[in-house]
């Protein structure tokens, strides 16, 4: 793995997080890679959650300044940067005030779906892309692990088609056990195709339910990781049929050797 490139675009990641199964393979996939002398980037939202002072997170204003615009709004984008302590590992955090200043991740109090998650994910995704174009840095796989980095594959693939810098770029999309019960917004079709994405591409976010958003991501990637045990049967077989290359589920004992040996399928 030495001196190959891997961008992970993450939900969420340990420290910055608390652990769960993404938030710890976030982590621990990109230090394996590290480890054994890649290069890699990590991305992943900056939720108001996440303590800027104590992790030193700080503003990249090279990078920060310009405006994406999400279904006919324009946002600003602002990019923060910290490093993984002790582990020489840097993160970009996408930002923005309208999406990610609330103190919650995913939903509000009484534990309800943002209605805007939709605009938080499109956003990201963009945010991600457009940092990643300033950077000018190619990577040769990037690896999207959560269901709010999911967009990126169909938007890499779509959106940024003409973008010479990912002309060679595979993606790989980690999948997990259920992330959010119910659809994650009624208008999300709407939205995505505001962006011009043919409707034949976007058929699944009729109904943005967590199966169909992942179905989505499988459709529009390169490889597919089964990263829970107990991801639900009906994705496990969709990921079956599609015949593109796929690792089964391996546990946390295991998963360095085999996800060295998934990657070096891509390059």
């Amino acid at each position: 793995m030495k001196d190959k490139r891997i961008l992970y675009v993450s939900s969420e990641v340990v420290p910055y997080l608390a652990e769960n199964e993404v938030s710890l393979m976030s982590y621990d996939a990109p230090k394996m890679i590290n480890d054994q002398g890649g290069q890699i980037r990590i991305f992943m939202p900056r939720y108001g959650s996440i303590n800027e002072r104590r992790h030193q997170l700080h503003e990249v204003i090279r990078l920060s300044g310009m405006n994406l615009v999400v279904n006919d709004m324009d946002m600003p984008l602002i990019i923060k940067v910290a490093s993984i302590p002790k582990e020489r590992i840097q993160v970009y955090f996408i930002d923005n005030d309208e999406y990610f200043k609330r103190k919650s991740t995913f939903t509000d109090d009484d534990g309800k779906l943002f209605p805007d998650n939709d605009e938080r994910a499109i956003f990201f995704t963009k945010g991600v892309i457009e940092t990643v174009k300033k950077l000018n840095w190619v990577p040769d796989v990037i690896h999207v692990q959560g269901w709010m980095a999911s967009l990126l594959p169909v938007y890499l693939k779509h959106y940024y088609k003409d973008e010479t810098i990912f002309a060679d770029t595979k993606i790989v999309t980690s999948v997990f056990e259920k992330g959010f019960e119910g659809d994650l917004s009624n208008n999300m079709k709407a939205k995505v195709a505001f962006d011009e994405l043919p409707e034949e591409v976007i058929s699944e976010f009729g109904e943005s339910t967590y199966d169909n958003i992942m179905k989505n991501a499988i459709n529009h990637s390169d490889g597919v990781i089964i990263a829970s045990e107990n991801v639900d049967s009906n994705l496990t077989k969709y990921i079956e049929s599609i015949k593109k290359p796929f690792l089964p589920y391996v546990g946390k004992d295991q998963f360095a050797e085999a996800y060295s040996e998934f990657y070096k399928k891509f390059f």
